[in-house]
């Protein structure tokens, strides 16, 4: 059968380029290898309660996701005003305000303990270097403010987005703003001249992330074919032929364009006979691995102190397994409500050339972020249900010279009609990021018409 277009990977950026090709009058399938749609966004229950197991907020001020909530008709929640903490020398510490660590505040930041006296003098006299190319987001800051800036602000705050290190990920990629900063002149001069926001930064629609994929189809007007692996692809003279499906059951489908919406390895794989250029490119965009840990835990339980936080990052340098907490309970009032007798947190585990930690079966992973959770925020609890969520390969890493490398990607996909590629390998790993990578795609497709 022949279709307008196909859509192959069904994450948020598949989703969302197939509903927009579909409400530009395309005829649009999509397929998706595994049993489900909706990629990193995902619910489980836990103690019998429905919880995000993947990505559990979009940033609220990039347009994109409040964008796409408003055109679903769901509404948005944003967090409670509980805090978030790093733990940092032997305490956990209010988080400081900041620009991707780059403190915004600065008396804030000695108030918070999260530097040492050295650190913090160091930190206050800033060495402006000159920056003309792209550098590491961990180089930048550690040049301009030292180490312990890096060590203690910035790599946590990496970590919980790219799961990756502070000096091998792209300032030009990760943190533009900051490198146009360092560009004009001192970091913490500009820094505390941006005016501080009320407005959220996160967001989530009711019932948690893990909805919103289902919403999408339900209002997508595309068809949608779950455990449907495309295993190759050709080109045609009117368009696209791809093979489906197991090799003792194979179907040929055709297309007269293409969006693929897979992460960059299986993406590579795909275009290495028709856009080598590309595939060689993507296949070199590295990936980090991660586990989500949920844990239930009875309300009495939990140290009254812990439901005014949010929750904590933690620094490679103080050596635990885990290198986050989210206290759930405390920071989304959905989820507190689900069950007041029960409280969910979750913890993560794993970053970029760290697979080693993730190697532990399920009941290791749920041990060392209960140890890590009793040294670092008193709950010495059995909890009530355990879940592990593992994302292999889930997060792309941007190293230095991300931006060049996208666009040289781009390039050569441009050189063949009718195909557009998207998703987190490119233009950012969070959900708006996404949705407007995929906005992108649809937009090159139905612009060429």
């Amino acid at each position: 059968m022949a279709w307008d277009v196909v859509v192959v990977g069904g994450g948020v950026a598949g989703l969302v380029a197939a509903r927009g090709l579909a409400a530009a009058g395309r005829e649009v399938l999509l397929l998706e290898s595994s049993p489900r749609v909706g990629g990193k966004l995902r619910t489980a229950e836990v103690a019998g309660l429905p919880v995000d197991v993947g990505a559990e907020a979009m940033l609220a001020r990039r347009p994109e996701g409040l964008d796409l909530a408003a055109e679903l008709g769901t509404e948005v929640l944003h967090p409670t005003a509980a805090a978030s903490a790093v733990w940092s020398r032997g305490a956990l510490r209010t988080l400081p305000r900041s620009l991707m660590g780059v403190p915004l505040d600065h008396d804030q930041l000695a108030a918070s303990g999260v530097l040492s006296p050295e650190g913090l003098a160091r930190a206050s006299a800033e060495e402006p270097t000159e920056v003309d190319e792209d550098v590491s987001v961990g180089d930048l800051v550690g040049s301009r403010l030292g180490d312990e800036v890096v060590d203690r602000l910035v790599e946590p705050l990496l970590g919980g987005v790219y799961a990756g290190h502070a000096r091998r990920i792209s300032a030009a990629a990760a943190v533009p703003q900051l490198l146009a900063m360092a560009r004009r002149g001192g970091l913490l001069d500009q820094a505390a001249g941006l005016p501080a926001s009320t407005a959220p930064v996160f967001a989530t629609v009711p019932g948690g992330m893990g909805r919103l994929p289902g919403l999408v189809v339900d209002r997508g007007g595309f068809e949608v074919r779950t455990s449907a692996t495309v295993r190759a692809l050709r080109r045609t003279d009117h368009g696209w032929s791809l093979t489906v499906g197991p090799t003792t059951h194979a179907e040929t489908l055709e297309a007269d364009a293409l969006v693929l919406a897979t992460p960059a390895a299986p993406t590579a794989r795909l275009l290495a006979d028709v856009v080598p250029t590309a595939a060689a490119e993507l296949a070199a965009v590295e990936t980090a691995s991660v586990a989500v840990v949920t844990l239930a835990f009875r309300a009495q339980d939990v140290p009254d102190s812990l439901f005014d936080r949010s929750g904590f990052l933690v620094p490679p340098v103080e050596q635990r397994a885990i290198k986050a907490a989210t206290f759930s309970f405390a920071k989304w009032a959905w989820v507190r409500d689900l069950d007041r007798d029960v409280v969910v947190l979750r913890t993560s585990l794993g970053r970029h050339g760290e697979e080693a930690t993730l190697q532990a079966a399920d009941e290791g992973l749920v041990r060392v972020s209960l140890a890590d959770l009793a040294a670092l925020a008193g709950i010495t609890a059995r909890p009530v249900d355990t879940h592990v969520q593992r994302w292999g390969g889930a997060l792309p890493q941007y190293a230095v010279g991300h931006l060049d490398r996208v666009a040289r990607i781009r390039a050569a996909v441009a050189d063949l009609p009718g195909l557009a590629v998207c998703g987190a390998a490119y233009d950012g790993v969070g959900i708006p990021a996404v949705i407007g990578s995929a906005r992108r795609a649809v937009a090159s497709l139905t612009q060429a018409q």
